[in-house]
């Protein structure tokens, strides 16, 4: 679960990490008021509060050095959809705007706190060149970026803080300063169950302070459970409908940009299937996993989500029977095609138990469902139908 700008700030400041002082608005009369009446000063920073990156380079991050240019963010960005590289197509809805104050900034650093799967540890990532380039300096200039991994047991060292620290330039009580912001980010990532903690830009501003410009921080889903501070933190809003509905009945669904539906039990064959789709000149229009024992209902309701993207031309639905049998799962295929009145070409690959039972089923339902005899037939298939052919 992501949190939003302001949240991930919130919790900062509870660690007694510095932040900007700034104010959440949702209407942009109140915008003017957050400005003039709360922070004070003749320049603001406008944001918009999505759960994506990139807002500064798609508009959604504005200076402003007037009321009128700060009514005029407002308006054009609240009740808006803002498009990043890195959210959907459609963009993410703006129901809510951080207005902060402006700092003098002496420098920008980056700063990262995440699970490293390889290891199995935490690893804290800085670098000193900052700021909205920085994936960039990842690819070009990896020797900038910096590393410690996190013993699960001693936790974060000081020592490690003060490697980072040298290796960010920085020197005299700075040194210091960092050390005590990541034994504090440590601590908030582990007691919280985070997944990412994503400080970027870390300034130093030219009065000698250390602050916290921005944040991204993301919960572990699977804590949800004993992190009941974030219950009321999530925003749905932020989240494709679909997934929203997939949520809700078990299935894992991820909306992408193509027009060819994917259903397949298992994470590893879903990647497999679309990565089929592609090779054959394909775009898949999302990512569907319904899990090893998918029933007739849930591949009813697996239908249904995929079908409500209108760019959906076509349909592959690839199963392997493995703890579910191939005639059940078929069962399941024939009543939500008959159930949710599917308009647009089936492909069905079934593999496993009863195989042969299943296609069967499907070959006498009496429906126009295209059996395929193995993942390619079905990947090429499904492009076929889709390009006419």
């Amino acid at each position: 679960m992501n949190l939003h700008e302001y949240q991930a700030k919130q919790l900062l400041r509870e660690f007694n990490i510095t932040t900007p002082r700034g104010i959440v608005v949702e209407d942009p009369t109140h915008a003017e008021l957050a400005a003039t009446g709360y922070l004070g000063g003749d320049a603001w920073v406008v944001k918009a509060q999505i759960h994506a990156g990139g807002r500064g380079k798609a508009g959604g991050v504005r200076l402003v050095k007037s009321i009128a240019a700060l009514q005029e963010a407002a308006h054009a960005l609240l009740g808006t959809s803002l498009v990043t590289y890195q959210n959907a197509p459609g963009g993410q809805f703006v129901s809510k705007l951080l207005v902060e104050e402006t700092l003098p900034i002496a420098r920008e650093m980056y700063l990262s706190l995440l699970v490293d799967r390889e290891t199995e540890r935490v690893a804290v990532v800085a670098s000193a060149a900052g700021g909205m380039e920085i994936e960039e300096v990842a690819q070009t200039q990896p020797d900038k970026i910096l590393r410690e991994l996190c013993d699960p047991l001693l936790g974060l060292q000081e020592f490690q803080c003060r490697n980072l620290a040298f290796g960010l330039g920085l020197s005299g009580s700075h040194v210091g300063d960092l050390t005590r912001m990541l034994r504090a980010l440590y601590r908030l990532f582990t007691e919280s169950d985070l997944s990412l903690l994503e400080i970027n830009p870390l300034v130093i501003t030219e009065d000698g302070r250390m602050v916290a410009l921005d944040c991204k921080m993301g919960v572990d889903d699977n804590a949800l459970g004993r992190q009941k501070k974030f219950a009321g933190l999530r925003d749905d809003t932020q989240i494709d409908a679909r997934e929203v509905a997939a949520q809700e009945a078990g299935l894992n669904y991820i909306a992408l940009a193509g027009n060819i539906g994917c259903m397949v039990n298992g994470a590893g064959l879903a990647m497999a299937t679309m990565d089929l789709i592609k090779l054959h000149g394909g775009e898949p229009a999302n990512f569907l996993d319904v899990g090893g024992g998918a029933t007739a209902e849930t591949v009813a309701r697996a239908f249904k989500i995929i079908l409500s993207d209108s760019k959906v031309r076509a349909v592959l639905v690839n199963i392997f029977g493995g703890i579910m049998r191939c005639d059940i799962i078929a069962d399941g295929i024939i009543q939500a095609v008959k159930e949710v009145g599917v308009q647009v070409p089936v492909v069905v690959r079934l593999e496993g138990t009863n195989v042969d039972l299943g296609k069967q089923k499907l070959a006498e339902s009496g429906l126009s469902i295209i059996s395929a005899d193995g993942l390619t037939d079905a990947a090429q298939r499904a492009v076929a139908a889709v390009q006419g052919s």
